[in-house]
């Protein structure tokens, strides 16, 4: 009998990574009552030095479609983990930035994070985590965005080829 696939199911090894791996965060996340999501959107909006980001730019970074965006970041806003609002300059745009609880767990959270980590590389090894660190990168920067972007040699944005020219190439 012939297998109908000459390769592994790189996208589900990936899914059962990430899940052994959130296996780590999730009773950090739990014991402050903290959803994957929120706890990216944290994390992703402390990382910017302004600590605010347009909607757009959070969903795209953070994965989240922007349906689901919009109901994660009205309870968000609810629980006073952030602030929306729209600059006058431009009503279309909605800019969303950490309050001050949400820097108080960032400061909670964030040290046992890195403890998970430090384990983490302690298990792996330092070299081998950075080794797939590195891996990841040129996997995201080699393949087409969901946006309809895919990226250069350089990891930067290009204009995705019609599916004519994706077909003869």
């Amino acid at each position: 009998m012939t297998r109908p696939f000459d390769h592994r199911n790189l996208a589900m090894l990936l899914l059962q990574a990430r899940e052994t791996l959130m296996g780590m965060f999730r009773p950090i996340l739990n014991e402050f009552s903290l959803t994957e999501q929120q706890w990216r959107i944290i994390r992703t909006l402390d990382a910017q030095p302004s600590r605010e980001l347009e909607a757009g730019q959070i969903a795209k970074l953070c994965c989240i479609l922007s349906p689901s965006l919009t109901g994660v970041l009205e309870r968000m806003e609810r629980d006073g983990l952030i602030r929306r609002m729209r600059p006058l300059a431009d009503q279309r745009k909605l800019v969303v930035t950490l309050t001050p609880k949400s820097a108080e767990l960032v400061a909670q959270i964030g040290p046992r994070v890195d403890a998970q980590y430090q384990l983490l590389e302690e298990r792996l090894g330092t070299s081998a985590l950075d080794e797939t660190y590195q891996h990841l990168d040129r996997l995201i920067a080699a393949l087409p965005r969901n946006d309809g972007e895919e990226a250069d040699a350089a990891g930067e944005p290009r204009r995705a080829r019609s599916r004519a020219a994706r077909t003869l190439a």
